[in-house]
């Protein structure tokens, strides 16, 4: 509580100059607060670039190691990798197959020698031929993800992620009982020191748009909001991370960032735990159109949004934007 008033009390003494703006500084953003998401596809010798999210690239997996430098170089400590095969099923096969793309990424940037903490989505949107998240159950017209069978594909999915070297699994499609199943699978492999990075409150929004041209994963028929939460809701998300961090996730996540603040700063003021926001693509690629258009100062903008995520909680930050912060934060 404020003990003086003014003109004794001048808040504005301590704004004079960047010096003293930067001791009493309440939050500080630096390049360790970064995840860098990677999209791999196959082939050979491919950057492809993302037009909907301008400066992003699609890279095959010889490729990898000029990325992963780039990162290293910036001070940014992890990514998180995409994989988008040539080959989709309905089962999303290539998830847990042993020369699947995220497994062949692994070992590559694995054998190059590489000190980059390797994180790997755990999903089957990517993989499956209806751009479903896990195993789809129909009657009739009407389909839907079959939760229960899905588990058993997720334990399939991690334990192979594992084997070839993933240092951390974020799964996040949402299906009930997920951290357990994944947890108990590790551990039954003899991985128990790989943690969970859950995608513990995952909105079905609309700001995902562009990952979807991204990483092909566009839905063959209907949507996703059976399993991913509706955005008009705040306690269920509180539901969510409780049954998650019981079940054994050693991070949580809320995704997207930049319309649910308020739910990051609740998670962590309510759980005290590691947690994690998802800077999604469409809050990306719509600061790089306004920046392209010259209507915004894009680094003021991308900083500023980037420390409004950490000031609400986030302990890390998944963001596209995260080569551009962190060279602009080394400056």
């Amino acid at each position: 509580m404020l003990t003086g008033r003014f003109p004794q009390l001048r808040l504005r003494r301590l704004r004079k100059n960047e010096n003293v703006r930067r001791m009493v500084r309440e939050t500080v953003l630096t390049p360790n607060d970064f995840i860098y998401p990677i999209f791999v596809v196959d082939g050979e010798n491919k950057k492809e670039e993302i037009p909907s999210m301008p400066g992003q690239f699609r890279y095959s997996v010889d490729r990898l190691p000029e990325m992963v430098e780039e990162v290293e170089k910036a001070g940014i400590p992890a990514v998180i990798l995409f994989g988008i095969p040539s080959h989709k099923d309905e089962l999303g096969t290539d998830s847990y197959s042993e020369e699947g793309i995220i497994q062949r990424a692994l070992r590559k940037i694995k054998g190059e020698g590489s000190k980059l903490y390797l994180i790997t989505d755990v999903c089957f949107c990517e993989y499956t031929s209806h751009g479903h998240c896990g195993y789809l159950e129909c009657h009739g017209e009407v389909c839907d993800v079959d939760n229960d069978r899905t588990l058993e594909l997720l334990k399939k999915q991690v334990v192979s992620h594992a084997q070839a070297g993933a240092d951390m699994v974020a799964p996040s499609g949402m299906m009930d009982g997920m951290i357990a199943a994944i947890r108990e699978a590790l551990d039954a492999a003899g991985f128990t020191d790989i943690p969970i990075m859950s995608y513990a409150a995952k909105y079905a929004s609309a700001y995902y748009g562009p990952f979807r041209d991204a990483a092909e994963s566009t839905p063959a028929f209907g949507d996703r909001r059976s399993y991913q939460m509706d955005p008009a809701n705040f306690n269920e998300a509180l539901r969510e991370v409780a049954l998650d961090i019981q079940e054994g996730a050693d991070i949580v996540m809320v995704k997207p960032a930049l319309a649910y603040l308020d739910v990051i700063r609740a998670v962590k003021e309510t759980f005290k735990y590691p947690t994690a926001a998802y800077n999604v693509s469409g809050e990306y690629s719509m600061v790089k159109a306004a920046a392209l258009k010259g209507w915004i100062d894009e680094k003021r903008v991308v900083l500023e949004t980037l420390t409004s995520m950490k000031r609400a909680g986030a302990d890390l930050i998944l963001t596209y934007h995260a080569l551009e912060a962190a060279r602009w934060l080394n400056e």
